[in-house]
């Protein structure tokens, strides 16, 4: 009995010795080893990929209007608060005013005079008129009459001229919103000395129903779009609708249209200045913001590579070029900054009709020779491993268990 077990035993041990001796190789540490310097190889073909380019933009109301008030005083009232949202006509400071008050009571006055004396010379001419009439008094007096008459016409529009100029002073310490929107910053305080003068306003108010934001596009491209187009707002018609990219990496859920171009080239920077508008229904972005402009376009004949197949030291990413001699070239390649997690958009480094290796990269140096197959053969290969590896664990753990070892 324990010489037909020694049998079995040397007999299933020879099993797993031609198990792993099958197929010429052999599996190190459970990962294929060919033998041959085989790897698997991809020819690039060109692809029309959707791209996108990112500027960074400024972001300002529709309507930003700095509140500064037009005549000088103490502020005495600050009716809003910072970050109100306000309509137009709506006050917002309150200036000292007595002065005022007291010039228009004074105009008023003036006004009331020159109303009684008016009266005074209508009756006064309209009973000299009727004497003329009759012959009672010669033109002399009449002539005199009707003088005396218009010339306190003359004054009391004289003196409601005076009183209107009094009121608008005293508005002038009413300071009023020109246009709805959200109150920014106030830097004064109540008992501030104020002036038309002073260098910063009382405060701004935004109007952030929508949004402008402010890029700059490079004047090269700026002059291709527009040789394409014909014109520049040509151009700006054909640009598709832009995103907006937020300051913490999220993309705004509102796309924008570009609606105008500034026509003029900024010599120091050598761009021209676009403005993109975004709807802002929930008040999420704010006057002052920065952020990033993305135009997506589309790439005709790019070359698009897994992002398995690079390699990325620091900063650099390199590839595995294989050449007509089949020898492989360790190539750094630049790529889109924006990508979709699973590919590369190379922007240099690579063309179509190149050749690299698409697995395996870590076992290779650079001038190395290898045999090219395709990722068909090479997947094939790692089936076939993968199932000389099962055979040999079936091989041991039946030894094991003819061995009684568990």
């Amino acid at each position: 009995m324990l010489s037909m077990k020694k049998k079995i035993i040397m007999m299933a041990a020879a099993a797993a010795l031609m198990v792993s001796c099958g197929g010429g190789g052999g599996n190190r540490g459970g990962l294929p080893n060919f033998g041959d310097n085989e790897f698997p190889v991809r020819t690039i073909e060109g692809q029309t990929a959707a791209m996108q380019t990112t500027y960074p933009a400024a972001v300002k109301g529709v309507q930003d209007v700095e509140i500064r008030p037009k005549t000088s005083g103490f502020l005495t009232q600050i009716c809003v608060k910072e970050g109100q949202t306000v309509g137009a006509g709506q006050l917002l400071f309150v200036i000292d005013n007595a002065t005022q008050q007291a010039a228009v009571r004074q105009a008023q006055a003036a006004v009331n005079t020159a109303q009684a004396q008016l009266n005074t010379s209508k009756l006064t001419y309209e009973s000299n008129k009727d004497l003329f009439e009759k012959n009672i008094i010669g033109q002399f007096e009449m002539s005199a009459t009707e003088n005396t008459y218009a010339t306190a016409q003359a004054a009391l529009a004289q003196a409601e001229a005076g009183l209107a100029t009094a009121k608008e002073a005293l508005s002038f310490c009413y300071v009023k919103s020109p246009a709805a929107g959200v109150v920014g910053t106030i830097p004064f305080k109540v008992g501030a000395l104020v002036s038309a003068s002073s260098p910063q306003p009382l405060t701004t108010v935004a109007n952030i129903s929508s949004m402008e934001v402010y890029f700059s596009l490079p004047e090269a491209v700026v002059l291709g779009m527009t040789k394409e187009a014909g014109n520049l707002n040509a151009a700006i018609q054909r640009l598709p609708d832009v995103k907006l990219q937020l300051k913490d990496g999220s993309i705004y859920n509102h796309p924008g249209k570009v609606t105008k171009a500034s026509g003029v080239i900024d010599a120091a920077t050598g761009t021209v200045q676009f403005i993109a508008r975004f709807e802002n229904p929930d008040r999420l972005l704010q006057s002052g913001a920065s952020a990033s402009v993305v135009i997506p376009h589309e790439a005709e004949n790019a070359v698009i590579i897994p992002q398995s197949v690079v390699m990325q030291v620091q900063d650099k990413k390199f590839v595995y070029l294989v050449g007509q001699d089949n020898k492989v070239t360790y190539t750094e390649i630049t790529v889109d900054p924006q990508d979709d997690g699973n590919n590369f958009i190379v922007t240099g480094g690579l063309q179509v009709g190149d050749r690299y290796v698409t697995n395996g990269i870590t076992k290779l140096t650079d001038g190395q020779e290898i045999v090219p197959i395709s990722e068909a053969q090479y997947e094939k290969k790692i089936s076939d491993a993968i199932k000389l590896g099962e055979n040999q664990s079936s091989a041991k753990g039946f030894i094991n268990m003819m061995s009684g070892k568990k």
